[in-house]
């Protein structure tokens, strides 16, 4: 069984991984099995007969022109040789020592040799003269040894090497206009995917040409209409979320005024009552107006080219504590991106750090890459746990450790940037720092 495992996993690795390697593989394996049965078929119903039927004539000739010259005259015989060759392509002749050098194996040599031994009674061995394009057979006939050549093109037969070329070329066109339409698939089905990671972005695509086949007509045309119902979707919800948080803003300016004058003694209120309801709708302005941030983020924005060491100084000294912020982004680090999502996210990531850093330093680093920039941001506050990384994004989670309404915290920062974050094609990564402290990365590809 662990044989069969390693034997199973070692075919799984050969198998390609991508749809135009993985239908390549299969054509060429059944082109190559094709052609192997289509040529076994031909060499043994049509090549291998005519390949014995050519040696058994040309034995049939070497046999019958030896017993002629030998029941001839001496004085003709000269004559008969012109003859045979003028004629047949045959030297005919007696000789008093053999040839020394035999011809290498061929596929014709090799049925003409067991078929003139079996007709002359002698064992035959092809032999090499002084002419590469003759071969020579020798056998001893009425006291004489003689000696009888044949021109190797006129005789041996060619068509094995025809039909295995024509096979091949057969098989090479076929396999090449099966690649290429595979080919064409497979490009087409990557620009499907990129287009559908645009659409999940919130990004809209360009649209897909509803060409081809009519298959692809209609996957086309049904991707083209639902990213359109997704685009529709996405400026329906940010225009939700803005129309809200704006109308609810009136409201509650309306409550803070009554407020204001129930402190004032006009209404015979709780003073701590009303600093309470004060407090409450303070914590509903800042979730309408993350709401609104959010929302406007979430538009359409033109990115453009941004000098991140400028930038990120900036975004350091407008922060609740800009000196516990020590900006290390010394080099020059230009990247094209959307300024407005940016700036939001690592602004988010700043006042993080700077609320759950137990008042120590907060480190903002910039690295700038050749394929990526990664701007980092390090505290020295309790961190987050590693199973709690991939929930801290969801909106309103709150670690109860360290995090509490008290502190200030909404619950939506992570979230609105991990949004952000995903709508741009970036990423945030959340890493423990090293001596204590959490690391927070948004990776911006170049």
């Amino acid at each position: 069984m662990p044989a069969l495992s390693r034997i199973a996993a070692a075919v799984t690795g050969l198998v390609p991984r991508t749809l135009f390697g993985r239908t390549a593989a299969a054509l060429l394996a059944g082109f190559s099995l094709f052609q192997l049965a289509a040529l076994a078929v031909v060499w043994f119903s049509v090549i291998e007969p005519l390949a014995k039927r050519s040696a058994e004539d040309l034995a049939a000739r070497i046999v019958l022109a030896a017993q002629t010259w030998v029941e001839l005259p001496p004085e003709t015989r000269e004559d008969y040789e012109v003859e045979l060759a003028l004629r047949h392509n045959l030297e005919l002749g007696a000789v008093r020592a053999s040839l020394v050098e035999s011809e290498a194996p061929s596929f014709f040599g090799d049925r003409l040799e067991p078929v003139l031994a079996q007709r002359i009674g002698q064992a035959i061995e092809i032999k090499r003269g002084p002419d590469p394009a003759w071969s020579w057979v020798e056998f001893r006939s009425a006291g004489n040894l003689l000696r009888i050549g044949f021109l190797k093109e006129r005789y041996q037969l060619q068509a094995p090497l025809v039909v295995a070329g024509i096979l091949l070329l057969g098989a090479l066109l076929t396999a090449a206009m099966a690649l290429l339409m595979v080919r064409r698939t497979a490009v087409r089905l990557k620009r499907l995917a990129l287009s559908a990671a645009e659409v999940g972005q919130g990004r809209q695509p360009a649209m897909m040409p509803e060409t081809g086949a009519e298959e692809w007509q209609q996957l086309t045309r049904a991707f083209n209409r639902m990213a359109a119902e997704v685009r529709d979707l996405l400026e329906n919800r940010t225009t939700l979320l803005a129309g809200i948080s704006h109308d609810l803003r009136t409201p509650l300016t309306r409550l803070r005024l009554a407020l204001s004058m129930l402190a004032d003694g006009q209404g015979g209120a709780d003073a701590k009552q009303v600093q309470r309801m004060e407090a409450d709708l303070a914590e509903i302005d800042r979730l309408i107006g993350a709401m609104l941030a959010f929302a406007r983020a979430l538009q359409t924005e033109a990115p453009k080219a941004l000098e991140l060491p400028a930038l990120l100084a900036g975004l350091a000294q407008a922060t609740s504590e800009p000196t516990r912020v020590r900006v290390s982004a010394a080099d020059a680090c230009t990247v094209v991106a959307g300024e407005l999502a940016l700036r939001r996210i690592v602004g988010n990531l700043l006042e993080n750090a700077l609320r759950y850093g137990e008042g120590r330093p907060v480190e903002l680093e910039l690295a700038c890459g050749e394929r990526e920039v990664a701007v980092r941001v390090l505290d020295h506050g309790p961190g987050i746990p590693a199973a709690e990384r991939e929930a801290v994004f969801r909106p309103f989670y709150r670690l109860e450790q360290s995090r509490s309404k008290d502190s200030g915290g909404s619950g939506l920062g992570l979230a609105i940037a991990k949004q952000l974050a995903d709508a741009h094609g970036w990423r945030i990564e959340l890493a423990e720092r090293e001596g204590g402290g959490l690391a927070a990365s948004l990776i911006v590809p170049r």
